[in-house]
């Protein structure tokens, strides 16, 4: 999963972890950017963990366990979310949302402090106070499957993905409220903001296209066409490229976003599916689902530098940053 907002210009590529949810055995890999090994697994305690985030301190990873199945399909529906220190590989915290929500991404506002959970199966976002653990208000998307979510760099407006009615929800984070719902496809599935806050991405699943939202007038300003449907899919941090990663042909698509249209195809391991761009923007990292591997992406010349070995059904990726 790619950070909805970005660190300091400082931030070296290699000044922190990567940490990589193994869906298929309710795993948390922590992995060493600079040797690409992994150096630890921890055990989520639930069954299963797909997306996560680590603390503004990078000490503690947030891992909302959503269940044994994909969006929309039937299976368990998880009810909690877990802490996980990253020096001990010990679960310190634990929230219990009191019945099942399949809670999925989570987010983490830089200008507020708090935790914000997908929670589907409530169509809604749960406001969790990362200090105590505790939750303290939600906000409606007004949609179901609301499956992802990207904030923009003040933390004001949050955006979710809705894979199926296929709608974009726009929420007013201060005052937790829905604010609009944005028609899209059939179906959608992940979806990005650009650098400067002005468009919103998102995948259509029923057509090999990305729908460019422009945030202003809240409507489907034009669509970039694909060499097939795109599933993941994540900004670069100097705002030029679009990332795709596209699970049929195994392939990562690079969007020139002055250009409106894909310059490039990467080939990858089997079935990519979420995309996260290193602090400093200078690599992209892929997990590769059917592989158990991640892979580094050198963004200067598209080449893939490393290929790391996760866990079973690599998923959702996050960065924590030494501080």
């Amino acid at each position: 999963m790619s950070i909805p907002f970005f660190l300091p210009e400082k931030a070296s590529a290699q000044a922190g972890t990567i940490l990589a949810i193994n869906e298929g055995e309710s795993t948390l890999s922590i992995i060493n950017p600079k040797s690409g090994q992994e150096i630890g697994r921890v055990a989520e305690g639930g069954v299963a963990g797909h997306e996560v985030v680590a603390s503004f301190d990078g000490k503690t990873a947030y891992v909302p366990i959503y269940g044994d199945s994909s969006a929309g399909e039937p299976g368990s529906d998880g009810s909690e979310l877990v802490a996980i220190d990253l020096a001990t590989h010990m679960i310190v915290g634990h929230v219990d949302f009191g019945h099942g929500v399949r809670p999925h991404q989570p987010t983490l506002n830089p200008h507020d402090g708090m935790l914000y959970v997908t929670t589907e199966l409530d169509q809604t976002i749960t406001v969790i106070d990362p200090k105590n653990m505790k939750i303290v208000g939600t906000i409606p998307t007004g949609q179901a499957l609301s499956h992802m979510m990207v904030m923009d760099h003040e933390g004001r407006f949050g955006y979710t993905a809705n894979i199926q009615p296929g709608s974009v929800s726009v929420l007013d984070m201060h005052e937790r409220k829905l604010l609009a719902i944005l028609p899209v496809a059939a179906k959608i599935q992940r979806i990005a903001i650009s650098a400067d806050d002005k468009k919103i991405f998102t995948t259509d699943q029923t057509r090999p296209r990305v729908a460019v939202i422009d945030t202003a007038t809240r409507q489907v300003a034009s669509w970039i066409p694909l060499p097939a449907i795109g599933y993941t899919l994540t900004t670069t941090k100097d705002g030029r490229w679009l990332l795709i990663g596209i699970q049929s042909t195994s392939q990562v698509a690079v969007v020139d976003l002055e250009l409106s249209k894909v310059v490039r195809t990467i080939d990858l391991p089997k079935s990519p599916h979420e995309i996260l761009m290193s602090p400093d923007g200078t690599t992209a990292y892929v997990s590769c689902t059917a592989n158990e591997q991640v892979a580094a992406i050198r963004v200067s010349d598209w080449t893939v530098t490393k290929l790391i070995k996760a866990g079973t059904r690599v998923d959702g990726l996050a960065w924590a940053e030494q501080r």
